[in-house]
């Protein structure tokens, strides 16, 4: 119905009124309140953004349509870093390159130990089964594995550089070029979207970039607010500031995203679902970690002087590497189970709770510090990373078979036995397989 399409773009544009009355009065506001009205209006336009994307690949190429989704995907969490980023440039002296790391740590580790979880969980509970991907979804796979790998050097050598920058950001632009040779696949548009997509050509074309632009701008006007509010809210509350600003801020802008994919989950599509925050992961760890090096360089007016961190942040980014070497490893299988959903959610819980349990108690853990956790966690991750590896090392190999997705018109997979029919949905339509898994499907419980 069409009050079903209209009505959540109405309530998103809503949510982005106050703090713009707020600006444009200069009407100054508490700060937990103004990270309330400042957090409403990222949400907001998370939304409008997720919704303009939906709609603009239907009218632009699939390689654009690959970068042009993934730059604004990110754009409300891309805002939130390169604030504190650009200000731990200004002022080398300050915590902001501490906030940065948090809030770049926590958005990744977020995706992985929460909403990966709860898309398995959803689906588990509503249709009994594990999540499959298809195996198209092997170029992320593999592309988050190479990102992955580069990423443990960066608290081997201690510094994060302009050229770790350089290294990440070529990772994704050569994955956009392998993406860009994939086979179109038309996804189905939902509320605002599909309301867009009904438009003629030339108002979708106008009313999509009218989102774009209108959601862009209060991402940004909100960003300053809404960082130093929660800094100031830290301070207020006796928080630690480092805590808000790695939990709470990608929470504020990753919501929408997470929302849609329960969605899909709930309906079936568990696999496009996690597929989605797939790529989400990818363009945070690369696109997203690529630009911190190079934007602090630039408001610090030095490529030769790096960020500066210490080892606490360096134990943040060997965390973070951890935890997506053992994602790539699960899903190398191309499914996520019930039980690698709720290792990653335990291992993430536990990183979190632990070294406040420890602060609370001191000894509780036979004498661990604080500072220790998380590089026995860390090791914890490895471990499992390990285990699962060595259980089927051929789901790694078989990684390497993502280059070949897109470079004869097919996904390149080679399903067998039980894979067979679950990957129906996410395949290309040149895949040979598709007419035996669509009948392993009808015959599926």
């Amino acid at each position: 119905m069409l009050h079903r399409r209209v009505l959540p773009l109405l309530l998103a544009a809503l949510v982005m009124l106050p703090s713009l009355f707020l600006r444009l009065g200069g009407v100054s506001l508490p700060a937990p309140a103004m990270v309330g009205v400042a957090g409403l209006a990222i949400l907001g336009a998370s939304f409008l953004l997720l919704w303009a994307c939906d709609a603009a690949q239907a009218d632009i190429s699939q390689a654009l349509a690959l970068a042009m989704v993934a730059l604004m995907a990110v754009l409300p969490e891309y805002a939130v870093d390169m604030y504190f980023t650009w200000q731990a440039g200004k002022h080398p002296q300050g915590d902001y390159a501490h906030f940065a790391i948090a809030n770049m740590t926590g958005a990744n580790r977020l995706l992985i130990g929460v909403a990966w979880g709860l898309i398995a969980l959803v689906f588990w509970l509503r249709y009994r089964r594990e999540v499959i991907i298809g195996v198209d979804r092997r170029m992320e796979l593999l592309f988050l594995a190479l990102a992955t790998g580069y990423a443990f050097f960066i608290p081997l050598k201690g510094t994060l550089d302009w050229y770790d920058g350089v290294v990440l950001l070529g990772i994704y632009g050569w994955y956009i070029l392998q993406a860009g040779k994939r086979p179109t696949a038309a996804e189905e548009a939902h509320g605002p979207a599909e309301l867009l997509l009904a438009l003629p050509r030339t108002w979708r074309w106008l009313a999509t970039l009218g989102l774009f632009l209108v959601a862009g701008l209060a991402i940004l006007l909100n960003a300053q607010p809404f960082c130093e509010g929660l800094v100031a809210t830290g301070r207020l509350l006796k928080i630690h500031e480092f805590l808000l600003v790695q939990w709470l801020a990608p929470i504020a802008s990753e919501a929408p995203e997470f929302i849609v994919a329960l969605v899909f989950a709930w309906r079936g599509r568990a696999g496009l679902a996690l597929g989605s925050l797939l790529s989400a992961k990818l363009n945070q760890w690369t696109l997203l970690v690529g630009m911190i090096p190079g934007i602090y360089a630039l408001a610090h007016g030095s490529l030769g002087h790096p960020m500066p961190m210490d080892h606490f942040q360096m134990h943040e980014i060997l965390l973070t590497a951890s935890q997506s070497l053992l994602a790539v490893v699960i899903l190398a299988s191309l499914r996520l189970s019930v039980t690698s959903a709720v290792l990653l959610f335990t291992l993430f819980v536990g990183q979190l709770i632990v070294p406040e349990l420890i602060a609370v108690r001191p000894g509780l853990f036979v004498g661990l510090q604080p500072s220790q956790v998380h590089p026995v966690f860390s090791f914890f991750y490895l471990v499992a990373a390990l285990a699962l590896y060595l259980h089927n090392p051929l789901h790694m190999k078989r990684l390497g078979q993502g280059l070949k997705v897109g470079a004869d018109g097919c996904c390149g997979g080679e399903p067998s036995g039980d894979e067979l029919g679950l990957y129906s949905t996410d395949h290309c339509p040149q895949c040979p397989w598709r007419k035996v898994a669509a009948r392993a499907v009808e015959k599926a419980p």
